[in-house]
């Protein structure tokens, strides 16, 4: 694993350091693919992460609450009996582009050093922050089983599926939130190539991955650009 890290490990793998890093969060009730980058990897998530991402998310609409998912507590429910699918597919248009979208209070977005959802927690006031703009490349309706929808979202960095769902409740003149949200795609990453499954994190397997993804880095400006952006950092004690 240190060999395929590009860790210079002496002959000696006691005591090691070696740097371990992801390329950016996910919500916490959210599942899929989360980029981790190892040794020498952790300079290339920048780079190698500016591509799109695409989500799988499952909203429900006539009910709110306060963290725009499923784990936070209702604060508004609304009737959607008047909601069609043509009416919701109709709407999807206005959230295709580029666009502005006000994040989440509950978020890994920073106040003062602290994240904004660690401060709400903490019973906090927190104003939400200013609109930005984000892109969304396509936006489309997979299903439609009233309260349930299902979206197919492919975004740009910096958009929260949460604001959108959000934001697609209000244009219903109802409410709506995410029950299930799942990343199926990170930069070149996707849930079904490369995805290493919570039953196999162990050191064989983790290098073993590794090898997988090599022929991901070949060619890629990634490899000599050593700045990072956006993306966690760690250390880890190897012993």
């Amino acid at each position: 694993l240190f060999a395929e890290a590009g860790v210079q490990t002496n002959g000696n793998k006691r005591n090691q350091v070696l740097k371990i890093g992801h390329g950016g969060t996910l919500d916490s009730a959210a599942t899929g693919v989360l980029v981790v980058g190892i040794g020498k990897g952790t300079k290339m998530l920048g780079t190698m992460l500016a591509g799109s991402k695409k989500y799988t998310a499952i909203g429900m609409l006539g009910k709110a609450t306060d963290t725009l998912d499923a784990t936070g507590k209702v604060t508004e429910e609304k009737p959607y009996d008047q909601v069609t699918k043509g009416d919701l597919e109709n709407v999807l248009q206005k959230f295709t582009g580029d666009i502005m979208q006000v994040p989440p209070l509950y978020s890994a977005l920073k106040k003062d050093g602290e994240r904004l959802s660690t401060l709400m927690k903490r019973g906090e006031a927190v104003e939400a922050k200013p609109a930005r703009p984000v892109r969304v490349y396509s936006l489309s309706l997979q299903q439609f089983q009233p309260p349930l929808f299902t979206l197919d979202v492919e975004c740009g960095g910096g958009f929260y599926v949460r604001s959108l769902v959000n934001d697609i409740g209000k244009e219903l003149s109802t409410c709506a939130t995410v029950q299930e949200l799942t990343r199926t795609k990170q930069g070149p990453f996707t849930l079904e190539e490369h995805a290493l499954q919570e039953d196999k994190w162990t050191i064989d397997e983790i290098a073993r991955s590794l090898e997988h993804c090599t022929a991901l880095l070949l060619g890629e400006p990634a490899r000599k650009k050593l700045k990072t952006e956006h993306h966690g950092e760690t250390a880890v004690i190897c012993e």
